[in-house]
């Protein structure tokens, strides 16, 4: 009898135990194919992300905690200026890029700066697979600061447009920011990586004007 109740018991409870299984298996999904994102959540301190090398490094730490393929190598969509600059568009690979829901947002690097691109707000979401809230909602962070042209390129002039190439929190300087949603102001306002500059470089100076610090990034195979 006891014998029975104990079989019982153990197949009434493999149902639980699968069930449990399974929530813990969804609760953390591997992004094994993601090779774009738009990050989640910046270091906090403005568009001083310790340059190039710092961004990068943010967003391979997002990309890693997210469960991201190995042996990728993960560059920040930004140009920097003056001595030495580079264009976004020549440091992140030649693509094909697809998100975490496994959609394929550009092609390759001509795509991907043409009006065929499918970013959007549904699909540039954060390594998390999250939808980054826009224009119209509670709290808008749509742009997106990338230091860059339309065609992916630094931006020439004596303005500051990279807010000291990375390196900088204060009030006096700006970087060009794109609308990930597609919408707003500026003056190329549904553009995802050059609608406007910021009004300054410090956390709250970017939340001014929408944003929040975040920005793209791209695998390299």
């Amino acid at each position: 009898m006891k014998r029975t109740l104990f079989f019982a018991a153990l197949v009434a409870g493999v149902p639980l135990l699968l069930s449990f299984s399974f929530a813990a298996s969804e609760a953390v999904p591997a992004q094994s194919d993601m090779t774009f994102f738009l990050t989640s959540r910046g270091p906090g301190d403005g568009a001083n992300l310790g340059g190039l090398e710092g961004a990068d490094a943010h967003c391979a730490m997002l990309a890693a905690e997210a469960g991201a393929a190995d042996g990728l190598t993960w560059r920040a969509y930004l140009s920097t200026t003056g001595d030495g600059g580079v264009n976004a568009k020549d440091r992140i690979g030649s693509g094909p890029w697809h998100n975490a829901n496994g959609v394929m947002v550009a092609s390759g690097v001509a795509d991907l700066h043409s009006d065929h691109n499918l970013l959007s707000k549904e699909n540039s979401i954060t390594e998390k697979g999250e939808i980054i809230s826009g224009r119209g909602d509670d709290v808008n962070r749509h742009d997106i600061i990338t230091g860059s042209t339309p065609d992916g390129m630094a931006a020439t002039g004596d303005d500051d447009t990279t807010c000291s190439n990375w390196t900088s929190n204060s009030s006096d300087g700006s970087a060009l920011v794109g609308h990930h949603d597609r919408v707003g102001g500026g003056a190329n306002p549904t553009s995802w990586n050059a609608s406007h500059g910021s009004r300054g470089c410090g956390q709250e100076d970017l939340r001014g004007t929408g944003g929040d610090g975040l920005f793209y990034c791209f695998a390299m195979r």
